[in-house]
């Protein structure tokens, strides 16, 4: 029997210490969380990805009563690039929060589920390159190299 260990690096740091690209993508993923559709969960999700073309697609989770026929921010966003923009291709992805009417981030950085690792992860193939992850809370911002290094051992079609 073999045991393995599965290393997540990833930086930690504020919006300030991200490069200005970065930091536009950051912004526009806290101002999303402001076009949350959210009367059940009252947890409003702010998503932006930059595209290699240098345009930055944004979208916020959208929910439904008959659950689960709403979308999460992340796939709102990656969906409309795919859509919008298909031959251009991911560079970064920056997610924010923030609780209810609350004018504040939530404390701590959020993930995206499982769902939406599983569709980003679909479009980081696609690039053939890592795809950044900035997560973005209110005490402090987490940089990953990759949608991969969210989903170790992740389920490929090749």
């Amino acid at each position: 029997m073999k045991q393995s260990d599965i290393v997540l690096r990833l930086i930690e740091c504020s919006i300030d210490e991200l490069p200005a690209k970065e930091q536009e993508l950051a912004h526009r993923a806290i101002e999303m969380t402001n076009n949350a559709y959210t009367p059940y969960s009252h947890f409003n999700v702010g998503a932006a990805i930059l595209l290699e073309n240098g345009v930055i697609v944004a979208g916020a989770n959208q929910e439904n009563v008959a659950f689960p026929s709403g979308t999460c921010a992340e796939r709102s966003a990656c969906f409309y690039a795919g859509a919008n923009y298909p031959d251009s291709r991911f560079v970064t992805i920056a997610v924010a929060a923030r609780e209810g009417d609350s004018k504040e981030l939530v404390e701590k950085p959020i993930s995206p589920c499982g769902g939406c690792r599983q569709a980003l992860l679909e479009y980081e193939m696609i690039a053939g390159r890592p795809v950044k992850v900035i997560l973005i809370g209110r005490k402090n911002v987490l940089v990953l190299p990759s949608v991969a290094s969210l989903l170790p051992l992740a389920f490929t079609s090749f």
